[in-house]
């Protein structure tokens, strides 16, 4: 990125003192270094064509990108985990807009791949399933935010709300204490919580 402060300063709030430990250090990218891409443009590396696919909904900004028959859906493909057929949505904030999400995921099942690779983790080959349960998975939260919202929840109240409503639905999936224990580190639900609470004021509050 050209000018990082603003994204440092974002994923600050959310790890803290954890951020520089994580990360290291952000330095920005040279302006003659950077291509500001436009939705299905080719980008090739050396002989290999990938088309990136704007795909909004985690972030404003993201992107994912399709090569051959696999889609490198980035972070809007969800966290799942190999060996469980389960999936989560990482919601931190500032960005996430579940309409947004929605509208990339059925963009996506247009494209026709045959592969999907999300950055956590693995690569699958049940596409349909996977985007199928992306868009089940977003209807459920919104259905749990109608539900929630409107009691005014405090901050720390919501996130014990929908920790307790998450690690539930794991175990009623079926999932083992210690694949639970894998997603918490995956995608911490509290991140998610302070996601929905930011999207529920910023968007849905003033519609």
């Amino acid at each position: 990125m050209l000018n990082p402060e603003k994204l440092i300063a974002s994923a600050t709030r959310i790890y803290g003192d954890l951020m520089q430990p994580l990360w290291g250090d952000f330095l920005p990218v040279p302006a003659g270094k950077l291509t500001i891409l436009e939705d299905n443009q080719e980008v090739m590396v050396g002989h290999l064509r990938l088309v990136a696919l704007n795909t909004p909904g985690h972030a404003e900004h993201h992107f994912a990108y399709q090569f051959e028959d696999l889609c490198f859906s980035g972070d809007v493909g969800a966290v799942r985990i190999p060996g469980h057929r389960y999936m989560r949505l990482p919601m931190p904030p500032p960005e996430f807009h579940l309409e947004k999400w929605r509208e990339s995921v059925l963009c996506l099942q247009k494209v026709g791949f045959r592969r999907i690779a999300p950055t956590h983790f693995g690569i699958f080959e049940d596409v349909e399933w996977h985007l199928q349960t992306i868009l089940r998975n977003l209807d459920e939260v919104e259905r749990w935010l109608l539900d929630t919202m409107p009691a005014e929840p405090a901050e720390d109240e919501l996130r014990d709300k929908f920790v307790a409503w998450m690690e539930a639905q794991g175990r009623a999936e079926g999932l083992t204490d210690e694949e639970i224990a894998a997603y918490r580190l995956a995608n911490p639900l509290a991140m998610s919580a302070d996601g929905l609470q930011r999207y529920w004021k910023k968007f849905r509050l003033t519609a």
